[in-house]
């Protein structure tokens, strides 16, 4: 009975997504991934989708290093670090993303969302605060969620600094209050408030944990994230970031903080204990990613350069585009089944951009979320805008 019933119970709501239009499409990409992709069955598309921002995802060096990385160390050690060892590849890599986001030290996960879920449980005590902004991402809501019940969570406003303040003046009994914040948001675009969180962390003596994820490699003249488009570098108390978006797109995560914060992760948090280390692949990959980044400005400068192009060109439109200097522009739609629609109205003219609707966002606040990379080139952005004209 117990089978039939969670059978029935999967049917009724892949049913009920199908009916409502929001089954999710599972393309088969043939080929890396890059500004053009080839679908089975689609032919070539253009991609505004991926978190691909600076185009290294199929970057010939970045792919060479990972084979280095197979032939230096294998497919991995098979087991955790405490185990059987930290690969000196790790090692490296954690002090070149360090010394990228400006941090005293780092540890490495096989995805920020790892790195998200180890920091909260393992570094908050039972008389804190979390304070948490409530569009951060799912994995920092689901790594405040693993925090004992003991420790008290609240959830200030988007980025209204007056609603943050007022929680922060009235948990001054707390040992600890962690002020938690994306540095950019990634169904909005928009930047948080970083020199104002800063001064109100100081002002509490409140801890800052930023999750740069879709800010490094992005914002910033060099690419260094939200802090160094802000001045703020080495101003931040604890950072988490990925690997598998602008620094190579593969996988993996960290932390950034204090050497004794990273130590006490690497010695008492759940996912650096009990799960295996980043791949030799992913670290000597992300590895090249950085160093790339870091010898050439010119990728950020294309970044920019195409992302101040197709909000001018989607202004120029008429569609409706909050401002923000981010490689992610919402496209408001409004109504879900229209956005839908136009996603696949794209589609159909050779540009994947996904249509988001409730409960990813409110009722009311569908959009086409166009992700932008430094990869596009001006025909690119040409097809793009005219695909586009023709909605």
């Amino acid at each position: 009975m117990s089978s039939k019933h969670f059978e029935e119970r999967c049917q009724e709501l892949l049913q009920s997504l199908e009916t409502s239009g929001q089954t999710k499409p599972f393309y088969e990409i043939q080929g890396p991934m890059g500004p053009v992709v080839k679908i089975d069955g689609k032919g070539e598309i253009i991609v505004l989708c991926s978190n691909n921002y600076l185009g290294l995802a199929d970057h010939p060096e970045v792919i060479e290093a990972g084979i280095q990385g197979l032939k230096d160390y294998g497919a991995g050690t098979a087991s955790v670090r405490f185990i059987c060892g930290t690969l000196s590849c790790h090692r490296q890599l954690e002090e070149e993303i360090a010394e990228l986001i400006g941090t005293p030290s780092s540890l490495s996960y096989v995805s920020c969302w790892n790195a998200n879920e180890a920091v909260f449980p393992t570094l908050t005590g039972p008389d804190d605060i979390l304070l948490s902004d409530e569009l951060n991402h799912a994995s920092i809501i689901d790594g405040c969620r693993l925090v004992s019940k003991k420790v008290e969570k609240q959830v200030y406003k988007h980025s209204d600094l007056e609603d943050l303040e007022r929680r922060l003046k009235g948990s001054m009994d707390k040992a600890c209050r962690w002020v938690i914040t994306d540095g950019v948001f990634s169904m909005e675009g928009d930047v948080c408030r970083l020199p104002e969180l800063i001064d109100l962390c100081e002002k509490y003596e409140a801890l800052l944990v930023l999750d740069d994820s879709h800010g490094i490699g992005v914002l910033g003249q060099s690419g260094r994230g939200t802090p160094e488009f802000f001045d703020a570098i080495g101003k931040v108390d604890i950072i988490t970031g990925t690997l598998g978006k602008a620094l190579g797109g593969a996988a993996g995560g960290y932390v950034g903080a204090s050497q004794s914060a990273i130590r006490t992760l690497e010695q008492r948090a759940r996912p650096s204990l009990f799960s295996n280390a980043l791949p030799a692949t992913v670290a000597y990959s992300a590895g090249k990613a950085i160093e790339i980044l870091r010898r050439d400005d010119s990728i950020v400068s294309r970044l920019h350069g195409n992302v101040s192009k197709l909000r001018q060109g989607f202004a120029d439109l008429g569609y409706d585009c909050p401002s923000s200097p981010t490689a992610i522009i919402p496209i408001m739609i409004g109504d879900e089944a229209e956005a839908i629609q136009k996603s696949k109205r794209l589609f159909e003219l050779g540009i994947m951009v996904i249509g988001f609707g409730f409960p990813v966002v409110p009722r009311g606040e569908a959009r086409l979320r166009v992700q932008v990379s430094a990869a596009l080139q001006q025909e690119h952005i040409d097809r793009i805008l005219d695909a586009f004209a023709k909605l």
